[in-house]
């Protein structure tokens, strides 16, 4: 093996192993031969990767993946048994000067602007700006999505169920064993907790990203258990005293003493549950948080769990909580609350009423709204399957278009509108109002001077001649910085928990219409009127001309 090879082995540890330059579409490197063999390797492009339309009928969403985009391109390289793969794989009339060429092709000559990652970003104001040799641009292409698409729709998708939830209840996030595959489960996790979650039941993610990890156990722990002579061991030492107690016993005792404030005569209950809280709580007395619901929540789980707390007590441990993971959350979660303020009442442990109560089962936005109509008294949701799988909407749609190439501009025409491109080198600038919210994104030639504060600007809708209005910024924010240049990273990509910090705080600046659930307020995306001027023209020129016979 080379140094090269060896470097570079060194590098790819520190990134996700298959984020490499054959994870990409064939056409980009036959369309990299095209190029090549018809003379176009000195050629400069400009490429912009945006997208259309704001994800899960809402108007905002969160930019994600950049650190990832970064690392590929620290570590971008064909290595020997790449381009033996692309010998064997494309046809054989293929020079081999060609794969020599892409031997040695590395991102040196590439320049990455992009949007700060965790900002809130709208529909074709580009995310990332990538300027560079052609065949490089275009070889960068479906990677470049694919970090940037599914990560920016996770962030965005956590972010919702931050803002329904509230700030003052918790989300974890459960959905590895319904993601799509391993890899879409790490990133699942990496960017629900960039979204707004403040955990992962994911092991490997958070050793791997430094995210919290969270966890209680299945029903499975507690059917395994039948009887109360299933525990083997029943004793735990007291937390200050180091004296044995015994806790299957005290639990028994404490189910008894309860079972009028409960409501629930102690045959009712499982013993067998019994004994799995019992020995789950022997296992875990500092952090016994309890499935509640594998029998029936009130007639059984809600008993057993406060006898074992209770026991847990007697001992000098405070249980954490416990967690409902079928039936009607809303009644069950104000049930349990009532339970435990009940029993903080009748044996003066303020502490009881206290205990978190932590919801899982297929939840969605729509069912924490219900929720929160429904005056819940759930602290925690574990969310899985929505969340992870975007089930509302599951892709963002990013695309990644040409707009200038050896400084001259290129438009991508359509009959469909929407999809005509907007060319040329762009900057983009965020002008907020005098009541300190963002009000409109601006896009500008990059020749164009930037706006400046307190100064009268015109915006024009890019598309429709009679949409304009002239805005007085109070604070404009240049949107890009440049993350790449001279084959290294130029601004180093901040902590996960900054970048985390960074959505909230950005969301902030919007006003609260243009964030709600139903029916929110477009945010305003427009051009400079030099710019309109220049889009017009380009299109003009580009279209053909009919002729009616």
């Amino acid at each position: 093996m080379s140094n090269h090879d060896l470097v570079t082995n060194r590098k790819m540890a520190r990134q996700n192993g298959i984020v490499q330059p054959l994870l990409t579409d064939l056409y980009q490197i036959t369309m990299a031969y095209a190029y090549w063999k018809s003379g176009k390797v000195n050629d400069v492009a400009v490429f912009d990767l945006f997208f259309r339309t704001n994800p899960f009928q809402g108007e905002f969403t969160i930019f994600a993946g950049l650190e990832e985009c970064l690392k590929f391109l620290d570590n971008f390289h064909y290595s020997d048994s790449d381009i033996d793969y692309l010998i064997q794989t494309l046809p054989d009339n293929i020079e081999p000067e060609f794969f020599a060429y892409l031997k040695d092709l590395t991102c040196k000559d590439i320049k990455l602007s992009a949007i700060e990652e965790g900002s809130v970003v709208f529909p074709r104001v580009p995310l990332l700006r990538i300027e560079g040799p052609l065949i490089v641009a275009q070889l960068l292409e479906t990677t470049l999505l694919t970090l940037v698409n599914f990560a920016s729709l996770m962030a965005t998708n956590a972010a919702r169920y931050r803002m329904v939830a509230g700030k003052n209840v918790s989300l974890l996030e459960f959905g590895l064993r319904r993601a799509q595959g391993p890899d879409g489960g790490l990133s699942a996790s990496k960017y629900a907790y960039v979204g707004g979650f403040d955990g992962t039941s994911n092991v490997l993610a958070g050793k791997m990203f430094n995210i919290p990890v969270k966890g209680t156990h299945a029903h499975s722990f507690v059917t395994s258990f039948s009887t109360l002579e299933d525990i083997s061991s029943v004793t735990l030492r007291h937390a200050d005293t180091q004296e044995q107690c015994d806790l299957l016993q005290l639990a028994v005792d404490w189910r008894r003493r309860i079972s009028s404030i409960v409501d629930v005569s102690p045959e009712e209950a499982s013993d067998g549950e019994l004994a799995a809280l019992v020995s789950y709580a022997i296992a875990f007395p500092t952090g016994f948080l309890a499935l509640v619901d594998t029998y029936d929540v009130k007639r059984s789980g809600l008993l057993n769990f406060c006898a074992v707390a209770l026991a847990l007590n007697d001992c000098g441990y405070r249980a954490v909580g416990i967690r409902i993971d079928s039936g009607d959350l809303a009644y069950l979660s104000v049930l349990a609350r009532s339970t435990f303020e009940q029993i903080a009442e009748a044996f003066k442990l303020k502490w009881f009423s206290k205990l978190t109560i932590v919801a899982s089962n297929d939840i969605n936005e729509d069912t924490i709204l219900s929720l929160n109509e429904q005056g819940h008294k759930i602290d925690c949701f574990g969310i899985g399957t929505h969340l992870v799988t975007c089930q509302r909407q599951p892709a963002l749609g990013c695309v990644y278009k040409l707009v200038e190439i050896n400084g001259q501009p290129r438009i991508k025409l359509s009959q469909d509108v929407g999809k005509v491109t907007i060319p040329g080198h762009k900057e983009a600038y965020r002008l907020f109002g005098a009541d300190g919210h963002a009000l409109i994104d601006l896009l500008q030639r990059s020749s164009e001077p930037a706006p400046i504060i307190g100064q009268k600007v015109l915006c024009r809708h890019p598309f429709q001649e009679s949409k304009r209005a002239y805005v007085i910024p109070s604070k404009v924010e240049h949107l890009y910085k440049e993350y790449w240049s001279e084959g290294r990273i130029c601004v180093r990509p901040k902590p996960l928990s900054e970048v985390r910090a960074r959505v909230q705080a950005s969301l902030r600046t919007l006003r609260q219409d243009i964030k709600r659930n139903l029916n929110p307020t477009p945010y305003k995306v427009a051009v400079s009127d030099d710019l309109y001027s220049f889009i017009h023209d380009l299109w003009l020129q580009n279209a053909p001309i009919g002729e009616l016979s």
